[in-house]
């Protein structure tokens, strides 16, 4: 499946729902995050908004979105392509991306490194994705 597209993740919906992260986002009552592929002129052309309606091990939804609604979300992180191709193949840690600049958080760091395990749990449910990237 290509990444970004509908169809994967909708796909990444269905394997959050069957995943580690059903146990490990048990705890997780603070409202949707928003994952944004910035543009790069060259693989991306214009920001990606997917935004996760997650919720105690939840994921009640998983969409691509236009940027306003994603902005709206508690949580946004940023990042470019590469990095998210490093976080799906499981070369980046997100909760590490953050902390080392690679990836940029709009909300609340704090609350977010209280989820290190759920975070790793989701990049394991990405990573089961037969995922084809654009370069």
């Amino acid at each position: 499946m290509l990444f970004p597209s509908k169809e994967w993740v909708e796909k990444y919906k269905d394997e959050l729902n069957k995943g580690p992260w059903k146990d490990s986002g048990k705890e997780w009552k603070h409202g949707p995050v928003t994952l944004v592929i910035k543009k790069d002129d060259k693989v991306i052309k214009e920001d990606v908004y997917i935004i996760l309606d997650i919720n105690q091990g939840v994921c009640k939804d998983a969409r691509i979105v236009s940027k306003e609604e994603g902005e709206k979300a508690p949580f946004v992180i940023y990042g470019d392509y590469g990095r998210w191709k490093q976080i799906i193949k499981g070369e980046l840690d997100p909760i590490q991306g953050l902390a080392q600049g690679k990836l940029q958080l709009k909300g609340n760091l704090a609350i977010i490194v209280r989820f290190v395990k759920a975070a790793q749990d989701m990049v394991k449910s990405a990573s089961r994705i037969p995922t084809e990237f654009l370069d």
